[in-house]
């Protein structure tokens, strides 16, 4: 007599498939086995098709437009004119436009429609920095004059999203090839680091001001101010009290006062090296005072699976070792959900190394500091590769690019667990009928209308990312207090621009089972 399974057990979709593959003896993929546990990787594809979407440029820096499309800055894509098969060669003063293959150093990428719009940009934008700025348009500062060794640009170009158009501004000072910018309280940007036009690392300072009067030197002349000159890609963190945090890579950490334009010493990691490992400020919330706690992770050659983590409010704060992850990461990335975990993913042990590759996630939970699985994705994520949260509450990850003139053109997305129900249907999601004040200031109040008022538990706003190289420079979760109404929570903002800096957010609510809405954008402003 044949096997006879209970209807009810077909009837359940998904579980019926997996029961009758383990009771067979064969074999059920990590990441499609209790999505409903660790969530669900798969490969972006065509619409209407089987076949892989691929990314057309090497995505090596990517912003989350307010508009829900995906700005990718390329510029030649680590594909100098002097090597073979790349742009210009063999003629090594080649000047644009650049693009690995096709002359194309941007595009923007609409993860609903999964299409792809193609740019010409006018010189060499790869190894740049990028930010949001507040009214929405991304600003993108530095790049390359010159391959090994390298030099630094220094001009800077701003990408409206209403217009599809970069338009050059005022340059910087000095050139810089691996600079990171950070935004202000105030919406203004400072960059710190990267190679000068001569090819040196350079300490000088510099804030751009979108109100209209540019870029300013920041004076470090004088020895109060205790000049430090930061290494390549600084990880550089707002705090709540108006300073800029330096969580790494190297081992001393260091505050920059914007106000008095000075560098102060902070404490010592435990690790001396994490180099493209990453670093996370941990959700700022009422509940939680809006207390800074920074997260770094992994980095290092071979690489480290630890972590550690410093609170900035302490009376004397230190790194304090964290849970280590279930593999050693460099070059790895670290997404904010939601919910205020953190998807930690990518890298490899050994740097820029397919065959080392990290492809277990992980998720990290700062309640209870602990990480689960995350499942595993399908393709190596090293240098050059990008992920971000998605206002769909998924996370778009794509890159990888080990050898010049080559990348990892696939793309994947991650559905976190919160997205499905124990039996791996679909979880009911709750909904954002409507944000009438969808342009708000800081302490204000504003209504949310949504049908599942009664069952919402956390109301948050996620910054729109900015990501290159193993750090998010834009990224940060603010969570906001509300009381509940018959069909409308009543939000009050959050209560400064240094919590909160102005631009674009995602609005999220979170059902009590942990589910999250999809996204309303929200601008917030002085």
């Amino acid at each position: 007599m044949g096997l006879v399974m209970p209807k009810k057990i077909f009837a359940s979709g998904w579980p019926a498939l997996y029961l009758l593959l383990l009771l067979f003896g064969m074999h059920v993929p990590e990441a499609a086995a209790n999505p409903a546990a660790q969530g669900q990787w798969s490969t972006v594809l065509v619409p209407k098709t089987n076949q892989p979407l691929y990314a057309p440029i090497n995505p090596v820096h990517a912003a989350l437009l307010s508009n829900g499309k995906v700005l990718i800055i390329a510029g030649s894509g680590n594909c100098p004119p002097k090597q073979s098969g790349c742009p210009g060669y063999p003629n090594t003063s080649y000047a644009g436009p650049y693009g690995p293959s096709n002359g194309s150093g941007a595009a923007l990428y609409d993860p609903v429609a999964k299409t792809f719009t193609q740019f010409t940009v006018s010189w060499d934008m790869f190894c740049n920095s990028m930010v949001l700025l507040p009214d929405g348009r991304a600003l993108i500062v530095g790049g390359t004059t010159q391959y090994d060794p390298f030099y630094g640009q220094p001009k800077t170009s701003i990408f409206d999203f209403k217009t599809n158009t970069f338009t050059d501004m005022q340059p910087m000072a000095q050139g810089r090839w691996y600079p990171t910018v950070t935004t202000l309280g105030d919406g203004r940007a400072v960059t710190f680091s990267g190679l000068d036009g001569s090819g040196n690392t350079t300490n000088l300072v510099e804030i751009y001001d979108p109100a209209g009067s540019g870029w300013t030197k920041v004076d470090c002349s004088s020895p109060s101010a205790n000049c430090w000159t930061p290494p390549l890609y600084p990880r550089m963190h707002l705090l709540p009290n108006d300073k800029v945090f330096y969580s790494g890579p190297n081992t001393p950490s260091h505050l920059f006062d914007p106000v008095n334009s000075t560098w102060s010493n902070g404490a010592n990691t435990n690790h001396s090296w994490r180099g493209y490992g990453t670093s996370v400020l941990l959700p700022l919330t009422p509940a939680n005072n809006y207390d800074p706690k920074v997260m770094i992770m992994g980095g290092d050659n071979p690489a480290v699976a630890t972590t550690e983590i410093i609170d900035l409010n302490a009376s004397s704060p230190s790194w304090q070792s964290g849970p280590s992850m279930s593999q050693a990461r460099i070059e790895m990335n670290a997404v904010i959900l939601p919910t205020g975990k953190v998807l930690a993913l990518g890298g490899s042990t050994m740097d820029e190394s397919v065959t080392y590759a990290s492809l277990k996630a992980d998720l990290y939970d700062p309640i209870t500091n602990t990480f689960s699985s995350a499942g595993a994705n399908a393709y190596a994520r090293l240098y050059h590769s990008v992920a971000l949260l998605l206002p769909n509450a998924t996370v778009w990850v794509a890159g990888g690019n080990p050898s010049r003139g080559t990348y990892e053109q696939h793309m994947e997305i991650y559905k976190p667990a919160y997205l499905f129900k124990r039996n791996g249907a679909p979880a009911t999601r709750p909904s954002i009928s409507n944000v009438p004040s969808p342009s708000v200031t800081w302490g204000q109040q504003f209504p949310v209308q949504t049908p599942d008022a009664a069952n919402i538990v956390s109301v948050v706003l996620v910054r729109n990312g900015a990501v290159t190289h193993a750090f998010n420079a834009d990224q940060r979760l603010v969570g906001m207090s509300f009381t509940r109404g018959t069909g409308v929570l009543n939000v009050t903002a959050p209560p400064t621009g240094n919590i909160a800096p102005p631009g674009y957010y995602m609005l999220f609510l979170v059902k009590r089972s942990g589910v999250p809405s999809v996204a309303s954008s929200i601008l917030l402003h002085p």
